[in-house]
């Protein structure tokens, strides 16, 4: 093995961690200057993720949601298309898993639960496909059109909470009527942990990056991302493809929000979505579009937004400092990104 080799092994090895590195350089010095111990802070911060089961069980709950709109988005990004309206999708996955409940609310779970997952997918599905719509035939911009439909979804959910669903005592914050036990997933003893979540986010990511690394619809998605008016003069249905990627990334995100419903919450409570849209749009960005990365970089940011609660509970730390912390790897992964180009360019 020659020494050129090597160097390029420990690149390819060394690379995708700069921007961890760099962004915990950043975030020591930010605590540095508000007189806070790093080394104690980033050990809390571990802790506060992983330190006891329930920890890490919270961490894996976020991370089912994250990494499964994360595996949506991969579809949207890979035919063009910047689905910021994930969060609205999530939303409406919900809703409609909250009125399966309500119509199955007297049938036994083995009945109940599968329906409530297939009308989250459903709900997700038409909310991606509406603004998909309004992106092929009314030329709004998908930006513009999944932001206003992450409105009116917010919109929705807080009427129906405190309209036609409210609790029988009257319209409360803390949600709608908790389903009964029957319809609730099973989950791990003492934990909010469904391992059944955790199986199904796994097969949805492999299921993503099969398609679109073997299939004749993702090869026509990837050339409707590279260049639209190439691919519809090759004969590829251009629109029909587009409106595919909206439905599969609103179904990825309606089945995150269906599980929200279904085996973490039990009851549509408002702003169920929680940013994991937003988080799922940062872990695609980041793993390069790369299906199989988006599970290791998810589960970095699920464990940073579970263990930052312990950084106010035990130091006194504000809990934005994971949100800082999440926004220093992305500045990071940015500039490393930047730097390697430019060497690329000047080497080549």
């Amino acid at each position: 093995m020659t020494v050129q080799t090597r160097k390029n092994r420990a690149a390819k090895i060394l690379l995708p961690l700069a921007p961890i590195a760099l962004a915990l350089l950043i975030t020591a010095m930010v605590l540095t200057f508000a007189n806070a111990p790093p080394l104690a802070t980033f050990q809390k911060l571990v802790a506060g993720s992983f330190g006891t089961a329930i920890k890490r069980a919270d961490v894996l709950v976020v991370w089912v949601s994250v990494v499964m709109c994360s595996a949506g988005l991969l579809v949207t990004f890979t035919a063009g298309q910047w689905n910021i309206g994930i969060e609205g999708q999530i939303i409406l996955g919900a809703i409609f898993s909250t009125w399966a409940a309500r119509a199955f609310w007297e049938q036994p779970g083995a009945v109940a639960i599968p329906a409530m997952v297939v009308w989250g997918v459903v709900g997700g599905a038409l909310w991606g496909i509406a603004v998909g719509l309004l992106k092929t035939h009314g030329r709004v911009h998908e930006i513009f059109g999944g932001l206003g439909f992450n409105f009116i979804a917010t919109a929705l959910s807080i009427y129906l909470i405190f309209g036609p669903w409210k609790q029988r005592t009257g319209g409360t914050l803390s949600g709608t009527t908790i389903f009964p036990q029957t319809l609730w997933l099973p989950t791990e003893p003492g934990l909010r942990l469904s391992i059944p979540s955790v199986a199904v986010a796994l097969l949805v990511v492999l299921a993503v990056y099969l398609s679109l690394r073997g299939t004749l619809w993702g090869l026509q998605l990837k050339a409707v991302g590279r260049n639209l008016r190439g691919a519809y003069i090759l004969g590829v249905p251009t629109e029909r493809q587009m409106l595919s990627a909206f439905a599969v990334c609103g179904a990825c995100a309606g089945l995150a929000g269906s599980f929200l419903v279904v085996g973490v919450h039990h009851h549509l409570i408002p702003g169920i979505s929680s940013g994991y849209g937003f988080l799922g749009i940062l872990v695609v960005l980041l793993t390069g579009f790369r299906a199989l990365w988006t599970i290791p970089v998810a589960l970095f940011f699920a464990a940073v937004s579970i263990g930052s609660t312990a950084l106010q509970l035990d130091l006194q730390l504000d809990s934005s400092l994971g949100g800082v912390l999440q926004g220093a790897v992305v500045l990071s992964f940015i500039l490393v990104q930047g730097l390697r180009e430019k060497y690329l360019r000047a080497g080549g």
